[in-house]
């Protein structure tokens, strides 16, 4: 028997489509139209992949993937370069919990600088004020290359870079503690390449605007300005990818050290790490081959899911979470979605929901229950289980999480 599509196609007037895992799931209009913009582009491979939890964003459709011949957008990219995720499972169980997590919620909030202060100048409490040996150590390796690229870039070295090392951040970034189906307590955040990533990914998008001239008047919208392979920023500018990516990924390991240092020193048990521990991007570009042809592959919003490789899908700080295994799909490019998705944009959500509501939709959660996280709040998203149920061909769950306490910046 034939099994029905699980994708639907969108068409402009491109003969490019955009396959879109969207059955069950809601897509907006505008993110519609962002979409068949893309299509539009002279160097689409194949088509463009849309996952379940797509919509609107700045400079390419959140949700997004993106198969490119030898030319890359840098906004589809986006400026949080390497974001993404990192989930480790431990020895813990839920019983061994205290009634109150408030202790342990307080000691992650003091060993991870998060949030932003002094709009991010110095004394931001989101970054180090000292920093810590480990993070210094850290650092090192990166300094070489990225001293190099400052050289030839010398905006990209005025700001915050090692200071902010092993730090959260805000928006949508976090630290949960969860318990999977079985009772055992995971550890997992979210967060990238904090403000010298921005830094140059705003950098190399303005260059790309630059560098294209008369051109961009021809493209659907200016954030599609792109560099090709062989023009004079190409090569810096993949240089630099890989670098925040680097970073962004050191970043989760420094952070996710410092939160099993501070729940071991709040009074929990003694426990250990198992071998199950994910560390993914889910904003970033990768040279990679699909259907023949060597491609970068930008990810906008979400995750690689070759076969077998895990990945993990968080839901809002008050739904579940999955630890996935890849199925290796290659009409999606061997992606999934990398979250639930936005329902709302954080000012409709701040205008559509009150503390009551958040407080209702957290009962039995250790987190914030103020005003400054209503933009967060689990109905601003999309239902996560629609979303896992739509892309049943891209990935399968192993674990579903859910969060007992959640640290926002």
């Amino acid at each position: 028997m034939k099994l029905p599509k699980s994708y639907d196609v969108l068409r402009g007037d491109s003969s490019t489509p955009v396959k879109a895992w969207i059955q069950g799931v809601p897509l907006e209009a505008e993110a519609r139209k962002q979409l068949i913009n893309l299509t539009t582009l002279p160097f689409i491979h194949k088509w463009i992949a849309a996952m379940p939890d797509v919509h609107y964003g700045k400079g390419a459709t959140i949700g997004s993937v993106i198969a490119t011949k030898r030319a890359i957008i840098p906004a589809a990219v986006g400026v949080d370069l390497g974001c993404g995720m990192m989930a480790v499972e431990t020895s813990l169980k839920a019983s061994q919990l205290p009634d109150s997590l408030k202790m342990v919620r307080t000691a992650i909030e003091k060993a991870v600088p998060h949030g932003r202060t002094n709009g991010g100048q110095k004394n931001d409490r989101g970054a180090w004020g000292k920093i810590p040996d480990i993070v210094y150590q850290a650092w090192r390796p990166m300094t070489e290359a990225y001293e190099s690229l400052s050289q030839k870039h010398p905006r990209l070295g005025q700001g915050n870079d090692v200071n902010q090392l092993g730090t959260l951040g805000g928006g949508n970034h976090f630290i949960e503690v969860c318990l999977d189906e079985t009772d055992h307590v995971w550890v997992m955040l979210h967060s990238g390449s904090r403000g010298v990533g921005n830094r140059m990914g705003m950098h190399f998008i303005e260059l790309a605007r630059a560098e294209m001239g008369e051109k961009l008047g021809s493209l659907p919208d200016r954030d599609l300005a792109y560099l090709e392979e062989g023009s004079r920023y190409f090569s810096d500018y993949v240089d630099a990818v890989h670098w925040a990516q680097h970073y962004a990924l050191v970043n989760r390991q420094l952070m996710m050290a410092a939160v099993i240092e501070a729940m071991k020193d709040s009074g929990l048990p003694e426990f250990q790490l198992t071998n199950t521990a994910v560390n993914c991007h889910h904003n970033y570009v990768s040279k990679e081959t699909h259907y023949g042809e060597e491609v970068y592959v930008t990810r906008k919003g979400a995750v690689s899911a070759k076969r077998g490789q895990l990945g993990i899908i968080p839901g809002s700080m008050g739904a579940k979470s999955f630890i996935v295994s890849g199925l290796g799909n290659p009409e999606s490019f061997e992606s999934c979605s990398h979250g639930a998705g936005r329902a709302y944009s954080r000012t409709q959500a701040r205008k559509q929901f009150t503390i009551q509501d958040h407080q209702k939709a957290t009962e039995g959660i250790e987190c914030r229950k103020d005003a400054q996280v209503i933009d967060e709040t689990p109905a601003a998203y999309k239902d996560i289980d629609q979303v896992m149920k739509a892309q049943a061909d891209l990935v399968e769950a192993i674990h579903t999480l859910k969060q007992v306490i959640v640290v926002k910046g």
